[in-house]
């Protein structure tokens, strides 16, 4: 059925760009059909392309839920229109935003410093914005020019009483980061992050949890190398386990970055280092199967895209669901991407190599990090201990 309403003109240009996101036609021909509807609400109340905005967009999906509860559209439903739109000029401000508060203004500028002055990927960066949202609401932002050292370290206390170890160390290293950026903005003005308490925990108290050569063959076997999807995520968990590398660095990875004459890989790592690593032959082997018999014939540059439209590079969250999905269906429980990463480790150490090999592999800053590979190597660790005084000799 033909578009109409002032969304009429767009429909091919509509159509070549969802299929260029990778939708099948029914998947094109269904959100046409949606965007036809909000073509003929606009018509209804007298209204442009130019006019639309999300409050619109809302109000649409809204009205055909109320009307046909077997199909409830949702305003996500309706993105890629308002991307598009966009993206030819037709809609100049499509989805405007919500006034922001004071709060949000600061809690974004400090989400960029992260990302653009100290380099962190904005999977990592997110992690940090909780524990500064909770703060500013003890602190609001302009009381934060009385703020003492007493303040800080009463936040603390008050905060550490409700939750884990682990949580409490998110949370110091999280506010002294954020501390150390309302100096450099110059809303505080003396440095206040010697306020924040040290969390109390043993250094290398907990064992890296790897998996054994036998699980790793069975997360590997959960793959159906037959079929696209499959290929993909067998190369992917093989660059997990056998490389080690963290979900963020395998969603990063480029057709660019790989030199097939060498057998080396660049990896993008954190705070915007670049390393090259050997590429083993089995990942390679695992990695072109799927350039060759899996991968879309897409423009995007990623090595790995998602298997559903629209066809983008695949997220460290989605990297991390691909471990995840593979553990379960090998009846290993469920973990994520950092699990292998783990066994990476230790298969290296049990494998003979040194702690500043394995450190070089992974990608550690310092020896200390790799250090706790040490203790799942029960071998070497025997060699080490001390005959129990009166003990057979």
């Amino acid at each position: 059925m033909a578009m109409t309403g002032p969304l009429a003109p767009w429909a091919p240009g509509m159509a070549e760009w969802l299929t260029r996101l990778g939708y099948t036609p029914r998947l094109v021909e269904r959100h046409l059909q949606l965007a036809g509807g909000l073509s003929k609400f606009l018509h209804r109340r007298g209204l442009t392309a130019s006019d639309l905005s999300q409050e619109l967009i809302e109000q649409f999906a809204a009205a055909r839920r109320a009307k046909n509860r077997s199909r409830r559209p949702t305003a996500r439903s309706l993105s890629w229109l308002v991307d598009y739109l966009s993206d030819i000029g037709v809609a100049t401000a499509p989805a405007a935003l919500p006034v922001r508060s004071e709060q949000q203004v600061l809690i974004e500028r400090y989400r960029d410093y992260l990302t653009v002055e100290r380099g962190l990927v904005p999977d990592t960066a997110a992690n940090y914005v909780p524990v500064v949202t909770l703060f500013l609401a003890a602190h609001p932002v302009r009381e934060l020019h009385e703020l003492s050292a007493a303040d800080v370290s009463e936040f603390m206390t008050s905060q550490c009483r409700q939750v884990s170890t682990r949580g409490a160390e998110r949370l110091a290293t999280g506010l002294r980061s954020f501390l150390g950026f309302a100096l450099v903005e110059g809303l505080i003005s003396v440095s206040l992050v010697g306020a924040v308490p040290s969390v109390a925990r043993w250094s290398g108290s907990t064992l890296p949890r790897g998996l054994t050569s036998t699980q790793v063959a069975a997360l590997l076997s959960s793959c159906d190398r037959r079929r696209p999807l499959g290929r993909r995520d067998y190369a992917i968990l093989l660059l997990l386990v056998r490389l080690g590398l963290r979900a963020a660095e395998v969603s990063a990875l480029r057709l660019d970055d790989i030199d097939w004459r060498t057998g080396e890989i660049v990896v993008r790592g954190k705070g915007r280092t670049e390393e090259r690593l050997p590429l083993p032959p089995d990942v390679g082997a695992a990695i072109a199967a799927y350039l060759r018999r899996g991968r879309p014939r897409r423009p995007e540059r990623e090595v790995f895209l998602r298997a559903c439209a629209p066809l983008r590079g695949l997220t460290p969250d989605g990297v991390s669901e691909v471990a995840r999905a593979a553990s379960e269906r090998a009846g290993l429980g469920s973990f994520g991407s950092h699990r292998l990463r783990h066994t990476a480790g230790t298969q290296l150490l049990q494998a003979g190599a040194s702690l500043p090999e394995v450190a070089e592999v992974l990608r550690h800053h310092t020896i200390a990090t790799t250090a706790i590979y040490a203790k799942v190597d029960h071998l070497a660790l025997r060699d080490l201990a001390t005959p129990w005084p009166g003990g057979a000799r």
